[in-house]
């Protein structure tokens, strides 16, 4: 590790006081450095939770051997989870099977629509995921999904009516051990973990990820406040989960802030153009560049990656790029993709899909004055142009055509899919939203940032910070002031 930092040496000296601690480190600033410095300076024993295994094996090399390095969902594994090691084995079934099962045997009618048995068994296990992502202690409502189409709040409650029944009827059959008719998965044992109170056996814990942790993790891990010193480590810029259930649960955390600024992954214009971002984020923090670290925001011909807002931009984005000749990866391959060109060739041809975003539209036709008219339609806009201009054969055929990231030429990826990544040189995609400009008082035209939602700008903050040596902004560029790109 490098000399610490004035902040890193401060947050050392706060944990070995005993109190309980919040880490606000930006983008690059080195948090797992700064928590094996943390963790180097006691004897005392601690654990760490991580986000997912491979933070938590990396973790483990790093920290010294008194302190566990475990996902949240091992640590419920080996106190309540291996009961069920039979049951998390089983072999995958169709949400309708195992809806069947549960007693759903025939379609309902709803408003103006009629709920197949598929779409009600599809819910119902949603619902009863979505409560296990919760605190709560018991299902409700509000833990059934919203449909496309069932959008006023009386449908809403109709439609939970029909559902609640059935989810609390999977949640019983998943108590069993032994046998059930619901497929068991990771985050049903890490909800029954959860509602028994765990008391985590350690002097200190350290929470990693923490601006993306789940109620249900959270609140396990506050309840351990009396008998352990908590650190939790974070950015609260960059919690663009909230649509999944995670929840930033740093800011209002009962502890010592701290905040670690300076950036070992680039200079100084990355960084001014990530704090243009912060700032429209209203976030905790503003990022120092590393002087030492050459970096550039300007055109990039050849990036290493393009990073867009969607996963229809980054769609666009594949199809482009194979048009010129190019190898192409992206990120977690192109299985969502496939799904959803495999659902407009459905509605094209005449028949009702099964994809949950597009389930209720009995016709193509449908979808397109829905995009175009409704304003709940219009994130589906871009779907709908893609599929208009290409057709969904030609979608699966560019899926088709991805190679690995080993032997691309260039990565596309979605700003979410790239948290936690970085390359040498990063271009933003087209599919960022670009506000209004706004007269200013100096004649120019900047942007006006209450036009700009949060999580718009945290996902920005997210994209920009990705690259090491050199930003193309793309469709970001609006962000720079009209004055400093005339100056340039």
């Amino acid at each position: 590790m490098h000399t610490p930092t004035h902040e890193q040496t401060h947050a050392a000296d706060t944990f070995r006081s005993g109190r309980h601690l919040a880490l606000q480190a930006g983008a690059g600033t080195g948090k797992t450095s700064t928590l094996c410095l943390l963790a180097a300076g006691t004897s005392r024993r601690g654990r760490y939770l991580a986000f997912n295994k491979d933070i938590a094996r990396d973790a483990a090399a790093r920290f010294p051997s008194t302190v566990q390095c475990r996902t949240a969902h091992a640590t419920a594994f080996a106190a309540i989870g291996h009961r069920y090691t039979g049951r998390l084995n089983s072999p995958r079934q169709p949400a309708w099977r195992t809806g069947q099962a549960l007693g759903i045997l025939r379609p309902v009618r709803l408003a103006d629509h009629e709920i197949s048995q598929r779409t009600l068994s599809h819910n119902v296990l949603r619902t009863v995921t979505r409560f296990c992502y919760s605190a709560d202690g018991a299902l409700s409502r509000h833990h059934v999904p919203r449909l496309r189409g069932l959008d006023s709040p009386a449908d809403h409650r109709q439609f939970a009516d029909l559902v609640l029944p059935f989810a609390a009827k999977a949640w019983a059959d998943l108590q069993c051990p032994d046998h059930g008719v619901v497929r068991f998965e990771h985050d049903h044992y890490l909800k029954m973990w959860a509602l028994s109170g765990p008391h985590i056996e350690a002097d200190f814990l350290f929470l990693d990820e923490a601006q993306d942790t789940n109620p249900v993790l959270e609140q396990v891990f506050t309840a351990q406040r009396d008998h352990a010193q908590l650190v939790m480590v974070g950015d609260s810029a960059q919690a663009i989960y909230g649509w999944r259930g995670a929840t930033d649960v740093m800011t209002g955390f009962d502890a010592e802030q701290l905040t670690l600024t300076r950036s070992f992954r680039f200079g100084p214009q990355i960084a001014d153009e990530a704090n243009r971002w912060l700032a429209l984020a209203d976030a905790p923090i503003r990022l120092t560049g590393t002087t030492s670290i050459p970096t550039e925001v300007g055109s990039v011909d050849r990036p290493d990656a393009v990073l867009c807002r969607t996963n229809i931009g980054a769609m666009t984005e594949v199809m482009r790029l194979l048009g010129d000749g190019h190898r192409v990866a992206l990120t977690r391959g192109g299985q969502q993709l496939a799904q959803l060109a495999l659902a407009a060739r459905d509605l094209k041809e005449g028949r009702r899909t099964h994809h949950p975003e597009l389930v209720l539209f009995p016709s193509w036709g449908a979808l397109q004055d829905y995009a175009a008219y409704d304003p709940g339609g219009r994130d589906l806009q871009p779907f709908v142009d893609l599929v208009d201009t290409h057709g969904p054969d030609a979608i699966l055929a560019a899926v088709a055509e991805l190679t690995d990231e080993t032997h691309a030429d260039v990565t596309v990826s979605t700003a979410h899919k790239a948290k936690g990544r970085e390359w040498p040189t990063v271009r933003i995609g087209n599919d960022f939203p670009q506000p209004e400009k706004t007269t200013s008082d100096a004649g120019g035209a900047d942007p006006a940032p209450e036009q700009v939602s949060d999580a718009d700008a945290r996902l920005a903050y997210v994209a920009v910070t990705r690259a090491r040596h050199r930003l193309d902004l793309g469709t970001l560029a609006w962000s720079v002031p009209a004055q400093q790109t005339a100056s340039e």
